[in-house]
């Protein structure tokens, strides 16, 4: 495997484990010329998950990406990164179809982190309901407490499931 730090175009693996409950490979790699440690991880994929995007296009899942909007809602605040690699990383393993929406996908990340941290939960529902004054901050966090209903942006939500 390519060094990500120097393009080195071997590396070796220092130690392998079993990861994510066997359903993955752990490997620690080092790199013999700039001597620079990373992991990797070995996981079977049968079929890509495919996104739907509002739009309709399709693309293949990116857990990744997944993972960069978890910790965008979670900066500073008191949430465990493992917590949050493991939801992103073993969601594609989570649902049963070849294919998920886009929305699908932001409520799933809505339920799990609004058992997770609050102000996260806020943060991720401000953005992916396209929060556009106060009050729909203060419906959420209503919602949040089991008062209310749920705000959603003009005409997206009906017929969704709330998480």
């Amino acid at each position: 495997m390519k060094c990500p730090y120097c393009g080195h175009p071997d590396t070796r693996v220092v130690d392998s484990r079993p990861s994510d409950e066997g359903m993955a490979i752990r490997r620690r790699r080092e790199c013999p010329s700039c001597g620079r440690r990373f992991t990797t991880y070995e996981r079977t994929q049968l079929e890509p998950l495919m996104v739907v995007k509002r739009d309709g296009r399709k693309e293949p899942f990116n857990p990744d990406k997944l993972l960069r909007g978890l910790l965008l809602a979670c900066e500073k605040r008191p949430v465990d990164r493992e917590a949050l690699k493991r939801f992103a990383y073993t969601f594609e393993d989570q649902v049963p179809g070849p294919e998920i929406s886009s929305e699908e996908i932001g409520l799933k990340a809505m339920a799990f982190l609004r058992d997770l941290d609050h102000v996260a939960y806020i943060r991720f529902a401000s953005v992916y309901r396209e929060f556009d004054s106060v009050e729909r901050f203060i419906e959420e966090i209503r919602y949040l407490f089991g008062v209310g209903s749920p705000s959603t942006p003009e005409g997206a939500g009906e017929g969704r499931e709330e998480p």
